[in-house]
């Protein structure tokens, strides 16, 4: 596990762009994508990997689940020297009828494939069609369990792919640990022809929510001189 500017939001190397420098805010993910994306904006979290039951409910849609993950995950990472602590949960779903209350029967929702198979059979299915990236984003605060939540839903859509094509990205292995069996943020940028809605959030954090609730909680962008 690596920490992260223990005292406040920015490292000695890190620029002060957010005001409290001192908020000590905790980012409740192993995610190295996560962070990397905190940090693209100026933000410089301690890194706190949480351990947490991710079974999916009988019944539950995937909205529910993301959201319920990334409440579960920041409210585990709650501890007295952190001020913020921030969770987020991203699933890949397919399919599904579109519901009055806009929720989606019959979907399904992708998670990290077992073994190069399973991301062959996961990138065959997503081939020329067009799913949703789901994220839920929690903030909690160290003093109160109370928080803010939000999940947001990205359409993307994947070019018509060839079993060469597909047998060529699972043989560089990056799909075999990332829901969905593709990350577009790496090689796997080749298998989209378009996207709808958030990128950040497709790879795995939303950036222009995740601030707005950050900054409900007090952080102001700032001059650095």
């Amino acid at each position: 596990m690596e920490n992260f500017s223990k005292n406040g939001l920015n490292g000695p190397s890190v620029p002060t762009f957010w005001s409290p420098s001192t908020l000590r805010l905790r980012l409740a993910s192993a995610s190295q994508r996560r962070l990397t994306l905190l940090q693209q904006v100026g933000l410089n979290p301690e890194v706190w990997p949480t351990h947490v039951d991710e079974t999916l409910w009988p019944g539950e849609n995937a909205h529910h689940y993301v959201e319920r993950m990334a409440k579960t995950k920041a409210l585990a990472g709650l501890a007295p020297e952190v001020d913020l602590v921030l969770g987020a949960d991203t699933a890949v779903v397919l399919g599904g009828t579109h519901q009055p209350d806009g929720s989606y029967l019959g979907e399904e929702i992708m998670g990290k494939p077992t073994d190069a198979n399973e991301a062959v059979a996961m990138l065959t299915r997503l081939s020329g069609k067009v799913h949703r990236v789901l994220t839920g984003v929690a903030v909690f605060a160290d003093h109160e369990h109370s928080g803010i939540s939000v999940v947001v839903e990205t359409k993307v859509r994947f070019k018509i792919l060839t079993i060469h094509e597909i047998n060529a990205y699972v043989a560089t292995q990056e799909p075999l640990d990332k829901a969905g069996a593709y990350a577009i943020q790496g090689i796997g940028a080749f298998l989209v022809a378009h996207v709808d809605g958030s990128y950040s959030g497709v790879v795995g954090l939303p950036l222009f929510e995740t601030l707005e609730i950050l900054q409900s909680f007090g952080l102001t962008f700032c001059s650095t001189r």
